[in-house]
């Protein structure tokens, strides 16, 4: 029955951005007592964060995930992500894209078009190179074996001297008050540059990562133009995020 108990409280966090105890008591139909013995407990464990304003999931992200741990997570979702994501670009246009799952999904939406596609994913670069109408980029440095994804100073100072009308940037965390973060300075780094001189700014990120935060900020959210996330965003979220100057859209 306690671990019943302890699992009811976690599917309520997992769907609530924060919660009090009182909101706890009414969704899980017990004792105020009985909810703060267990709150105490995942508290020890590491599970959620305690504050004055109530309870939250700790959703810190130490490491990044492996290329092949990512496509097995959220694909219906990143489907519709990228194909709202394609909706914006245009024949002609210069395109960043990051690394991932989600961008090589864009990329498979991109095929059909005449683009310059500049991107750090070695397995994009190598899929898009196959189709004559899109001229590709790869930024170049050196390999991260997690995202078989290039990192290092000598990709940056490529993105700087470049001015595409449009990057996308995809992220394992991210959220209103921290923004989009990364685990290590070097990733942080590297996602920052991808935007900086784009016209249009555009992070890819399904709604699951939305509340997690790693170590290092890439790029507060008011340095994007648009947001493209799934319909399932918490409705608190969503309202909060649908006063910001970007964009905000959900894709269906």
């Amino acid at each position: 029955m306690k671990q019943s108990r302890l699992d009811q409280i976690m599917d309520y966090l997992k769907s609530h951005n924060l919660v009090t105890v009182e909101e706890l008591v009414a969704a899980i139909s017990t004792s105020p007592a009985t909810i703060r013995r267990d709150l105490i407990k995942l508290d020890q464990e590491g599970v959620i964060s305690r504050s004055h304003g109530g309870v939250t999931l700790n959703r810190f992200v130490p490491f990044q995930p492996t290329t092949s741990e990512k496509m097995q997570r959220n694909l219906v979702e990143k489907k519709a992500i990228a194909q709202a994501a394609a909706r914006l670009v245009k024949p002609g246009d210069a395109v960043v894209l990051d690394a991932g799952t989600t961008m090589l999904e864009l990329a498979r939406q991109l095929t059909h078009l005449p683009l310059r596609i500049i991107t750090s994913d070695l397995h994009i670069a190598l899929f898009l190179s196959g189709f004559k109408q899109i001229e590709v980029t790869i930024i170049g440095g050196r390999i991260d074996e997690s995202s078989q994804s290039c990192i290092g100073d000598h990709g940056r100072r490529l993105l700087h001297s470049i001015y595409p009308d449009i990057s996308f940037v995809s992220c394992n965390s991210w959220s209103l008050e921290k923004g989009v973060t990364a685990p290590t300075e070097e990733k942080a780094g590297l996602k920052h540059d991808l935007l900086i001189n784009a016209r249009r700014k555009v992070l890819l990120a399904d709604s699951s990562k939305y509340g997690s935060w790693s170590l290092f900020n890439a790029a507060p959210l008011d340095m994007l133009t648009d947001v493209i996330t799934d319909k399932n965003l918490n409705e608190e979220v969503f309202t909060a995020l649908s006063h910001c100057e970007f964009s905000l859209i959900l894709a269906n």
